[in-house]
């Protein structure tokens, strides 16, 4: 197995156990507060938003596991024992930005989120292609206000 392929499953394995863990802990959160704003894009589609907005970027996990994969040797063994070392090295603020990415990634996948960029208000009303936020926001309160 390459030391690529030998990473990458490991962070899917990782993944998939942080996934479950957000769909099941989502299923049994309260409602969202009133105004929660989610921006959901990747860094290939960048957005203008106001300081404190919570910005999900879906190729973070790819991006940390390229981090953690630059310079592998050929040898398994040896990869292992780098990646290994360098999980270490990061500690657990590494650990912490490895869960959270993939966390958000499954929140995402949880809303349905179909595309990117999507700004989501109240966890129920969305605005896909729009890289502004604040206009975003503003098309959803202007929906908002013309329903009953």
């Amino acid at each position: 197995m390459a030391p690529h392929s030998f990473i990458s499953q490991r962070l899917r394995t990782i993944g998939t156990a942080l996934a479950s863990w957000v769909v099941v802990s989502s299923a049994l959160s309260t409602a969202a507060t009133a105004a929660e704003v989610l921006v959901i894009t990747d860094s290939g589609h960048p957005v203008r938003v106001a300081a404190g907005t919570r910005v999900v970027e879906l190729d973070l996990p790819a991006r940390i596991e390229a981090e953690l994969a630059a310079g592998m040797p050929a040898d398994p063994a040896r990869a292992s024992a780098i990646v290994q070392q360098r999980l270490r090295e990061g500690g657990p603020d590494l650990q912490r930005r490895i869960g959270r990415a993939y966390q958000d990634v499954a929140e995402a996948w949880g809303l349905g989120i179909a595309k990117v960029p999507a700004v989501v208000v109240d966890r129920r009303y969305v605005v896909y292609g729009e890289p502004d936020v604040a206009r975003a926001a503003a098309r959803i309160e202007t929906y908002r206000r013309t329903q009953p």
